[in-house]
């Protein structure tokens, strides 16, 4: 297989050498052999059963800043696997699952469910214009700006079946 696919050993310990590293692989749920983004997107849930507890504005901050943090780190963990966006890293993941569940924040169970499936949709599909942000964009901005508008897309579609439905 590919160097996109699977990480070889050398690979692996110059991914986790450093904290950026470590960050960009979601505490090493990126890790997994198969399903990486969905299981970078189901640790994301973790942290956010703390961060929904925030005040909207918090959450905003919160979020602003794990994208900052987020373009730096997966920026230093493509260039020491060599592979901008492998499917290891997957911060980006975390912050869009984020986003997806901003419309959850006060709402039944069932939605956070809603936002994890609709946020994996967007992020597998890649609709325009994800596709082609997925395309053009390069480095660490790359790897975070198709998943934050994934993240949004998933948010608009959940706020409006909050909104909709009967629950």
């Amino acid at each position: 297989m590919s160097a996109k696919k699977i990480l070889t050993v050398e690979q692996r310990r110059a991914l986790l050498a450093s904290p950026a590293g470590w960050l960009a692989c979601g505490f090493g749920s990126g890790l997994t052999p198969l399903a990486q983004g969905t299981f970078g997107s189901l640790a994301a849930l973790l942290p956010w059963l703390w961060l929904r507890e925030l005040s909207l504005p918090w959450y905003g901050a919160v979020l602003l800043l794990g994208f900052v943090i987020g373009v730096w780190a997966c920026n230093i963990a493509g260039r020491a696997i060599g592979v901008d966006d492998h499917r290891s890293i997957v911060w980006d993941e975390f912050i869009g699952q984020w986003i997806a569940l901003i419309p959850a924040l006060l709402a039944p169970w069932w939605a956070i469910v809603a936002g994890f499936v609709l946020f994996r949709l967007f992020d597998v599909w890649k609709p325009w214009p994800i596709s082609w942000l997925d395309r053009h964009l390069k480095g660490g901005l790359g790897v975070m700006v198709d998943d934050v508008v994934a993240g949004i897309f998933a948010a608009l579609v959940l706020g409006m079946l909050l909104h909709w439905l009967p629950f």
